[in-house]
């Protein structure tokens, strides 16, 4: 089993790995919309929406898979009054693979947080 961290200090306050592969199983943990190198987050969704697929993708590719293994896909939104916003940017990124996906709305941590992307990925 291989652990994956980009250094964000969530992971390490909260005690957790960006993600986890086992075999031929990628397991990405809730990202946000934070540039973690820089711990900022713009105020648009669709921007954090675009920063979480950053995120995911350059961990992936860490983890030797491609973003056409994505398997499943959870997204968590804070209000639901920003689907709209959010729709072109899951439907740019993940049109072509559809996934299985849910989306939840819920709290997040930080009041700055308006998505959190979590997604399963599969090498055949």
């Amino acid at each position: 089993m291989r652990r994956i961290s980009t250094g964000s200090p969530f992971e390490a306050s909260l005690g957790y790995s960006r993600a986890v592969v086992k075999g031929d199983w990628c397991f990405l943990s809730g990202v946000t919309g934070y540039d973690y190198a820089s711990m900022t987050i713009p105020e648009d969704a669709a921007e954090q929406a675009r920063n979480c697929f950053r995120t995911i993708f350059a961990v992936l590719e860490e983890a030797g898979f491609a973003a056409a293994d994505i398997v499943r896909v959870q997204y968590t939104l804070i209000d639901a009054g920003l689907v709209d916003a959010v729709a072109p940017v899951l439907g740019e990124v993940l049109g072509e693979i559809r996934p299985a996906a849910t989306m939840v709305i819920a709290g997040l941590i930080r009041p700055e947080m308006k998505i959190e992307i979590e997604v399963t990925a599969m090498r055949e």
